[in-house]
């Protein structure tokens, strides 16, 4: 009896020995509390991940880049035109990279010209209907007065189609790269705005948003700061796809003589001149349709990728 109570006073003091009171100290209450987790910085941990929206977005930015190279290393101006008519049509060679086209213009200068005047053109488009998409969708589905007026507006711009807007503004006010950025802006933005619209009646009315309008809240700054966090998924998604978008849109615009103005080199003017020539000159048609392809594919696919990786229930 006596050597079992011995043993577990003994016991009793190991015990002590291991397990001893800390002082309370703020500094480390403070630092078991704190989170180094950024938005952003969790956004772009995720979007590395995908190495295929990684690659074609290092393949975007150099084609951007290479485009200015081009020309700098091509060997004549993109509207020079040579004096022998015998150098319309030559197949790509040394001298002429991507070969001539039906005026003698060499075409390698024609290209890179026209990918900078459509890359230019989609981002600045893209641009704008996000800006006033997002915009107009807050304040649609925010107030309720506007609900009635914007949907009106919605639907008369929604009915009549695209080509026919194009066409009364080709014909009635010219074609420019100014008319066309401001013309595909005032009507592209209804995609956007519809999307915000939908996901802010989502959350109008959510608790915090209540209590934020009993406290005399500002609108602007509800919506700034309690909804537009949640729709930077969706922007975002809409923003990278309307780039491809509008490249194509503007390719048919100016197949169909809609778009910009023939002495503005575009990739859809270039598509539209060689629609005469492909069937015996395929290199007019190869060339600029592969630049159009590689920035749909990738802007679709780094849009997604993006998109997901900005979606906040995908952060851990």
């Amino acid at each position: 009896m006596e050597v079992h109570k011995n043993d577990t006073e003994q016991k009793i003091e190991n015990e002590d020995e291991l397990f001893h009171f800390v002082e309370y100290s703020p500094d480390a209450a403070e630092m078991t509390g704190y989170s180094d987790y950024s938005y952003w910085k969790s956004v772009f941990q995720n979007f590395f991940k995908k190495k295929a929206a990684v690659i074609l977005s290092i393949v975007f930015f150099a084609l951007v880049i290479f485009s200015f190279v081009a020309l700098k290393i091509g060997k004549y101006d993109y509207q020079a035109l040579v004096p022998d008519s015998a150098n319309a049509f030559i197949s790509p060679n040394n001298e002429y990279w991507f070969g001539t086209d039906n005026l003698g213009r060499d075409f390698w200068c024609q290209v890179w010209y026209a990918s900078q005047t459509s890359i230019k053109l989609a981002l600045i488009v893209a641009l704008g209907e996000c800006i006033l998409g997002v915009i107009i969708g807050c304040l649609w589905g925010y107030v309720r007065k506007l609900d009635r007026l914007i949907t009106e507006i919605y639907n008369i711009i929604h009915t009549v189609p695209m080509i026919i807007y194009m066409t009364l503004i080709a014909l009635m006010i010219g074609q420019s790269f100014t008319i066309m950025c401001v013309s595909l802006i005032a009507f592209n933005w209804l995609v956007m705005a519809r999307n915000v619209r939908n996901l802010v009646l989502m959350y109008r009315d959510r608790e915090y948003n209540l209590a934020s309008r009993t406290l005399g809240t500002p609108v602007w700054r509800i919506l700034a700061k309690n909804i537009l966090p949640y729709l930077v998924s969706v922007i975002i998604l809409r923003l990278a796809l309307a780039i491809p978008g509008t490249i194509s849109l503007e390719s048919t615009l100016s197949y169909l003589g809609l778009g910009l103005d023939v002495n503005t080199p575009s990739l859809g003017i270039l598509l539209r001149n060689a629609r005469a020539y492909f069937l015996d000159y395929p290199y007019l048609l190869v060339f600029p349709a592969v630049i159009v392809s590689i920035i749909t594919i990738t802007f679709y696919l780094v849009g997604n990728a993006f998109s997901d990786a900005s979606d906040p229930r995908n952060h851990v």
